[in-house]
């Protein structure tokens, strides 16, 4: 049996993030990917590696929606960079249908190439159009703050009580990744679910930040439900396992950051 899943992202030329690592690890996991593109994200080498940004006309974005859903039988669906309110409102209407039985959101709030209030009017209308739909929404440090209107996350106890602030927004579960921000030896994630919260922990690989990691984990969770994974508890440890491996394994490049690798796979548990 083929399992099919769909992501709903910005494109991202190099590889390491985006909808580019989000079906490298659709793949990697035994899921048929299938996407839509919202916006182009170019990289420019000549400007620090900064951003370029570029919105994909809003109904050649429900074009896509409309062509990969009939298509294929997807109820399962990674929402990645949306970029504008124009595009929230598109994929919200998809979202809206009901159609699909798991959202995955990787909340991205602010691209580099936006303006400061551009960048505001599309996280306000992230927050009430799209966070809602969410089966799991999966933000960082930075966004976890944002999205909880707290001051600052210094500790794994702020992490949850910002689950718990966003979790008040409408989606079923939070993971509040601590990743490299937080400090400790450990890269720390909580999932609270509206009554539990449950703490995912991994040795830290080095001290920065490595490109795809945030794609990819909420692409593996999605793949993980595409699958038919009950527990999303199961999905997040496969999720964070997968990874953990990808940055291990990272690639490094002619940008001054390194890129995860989703081809490293997922390491044998062992109890």
């Amino acid at each position: 049996m083929t399992h099919h899943a769909f992501v709903i992202a910005g494109s991202e030329a190099t590889g390491g993030a985006g909808i580019q690592a989000d079906l490298k690890t659709f793949q990697q996991l035994g899921v048929y990917g299938t996407g839509a593109i919202t916006c182009i994200v170019s990289f420019d080498p000549g400007n620090d590696w900064a951003h370029r940004f570029v919105p994909i006309e809003p109904q050649v974005i429900a074009d896509q929606i409309e062509a990969a859903t009939a298509a294929h039988d997807l109820d399962v669906v990674k929402i990645g960079m949306l970029g504008t309110p124009a595009t929230i409102d598109v994929v919200a209407e998809a979202l809206g249908q009901g159609s699909f039985s798991h959202v995955v959101l990787d909340p991205v709030l602010i691209c580099k190439g936006q303006e400061p209030g551009a960048a505001l009017d599309t996280d306000n209308a992230l927050r009430e159009q799209i966070v809602p739909h969410a089966t799991v929404v999966t933000p960082n440090v930075f966004e976890s703050t944002t999205l909880a209107g707290m001051d600052a996350i210094e500790t794994v106890e702020d992490l949850a009580e910002a689950a718990r602030r966003i979790h008040a927004l409408g989606p079923d579960y939070v993971l509040a990744k601590g990743g490299v921000e937080l400090p400790g030896d450990d890269a720390v994630d909580v999932l609270y679910d509206g009554t539990d919260i449950h703490v995912f922990s991994a040795p830290k690989v080095g001290k920065e930040r490595v490109s795809g990691a945030g794609c990819t984990l909420a692409a593996a969770i999605t793949a993980e439900l595409a699958k038919g994974a009950t527990d999303v508890r199961d999905a997040v440890q496969t999720a964070k396992d997968l990874v953990t491996a990808g940055i291990k394994e990272r690639l490094s490049a002619h940008t001054p950051f390194d890129v995860l690798w989703q081809g490293a796979g997922v390491p044998a548990r062992t109890s």
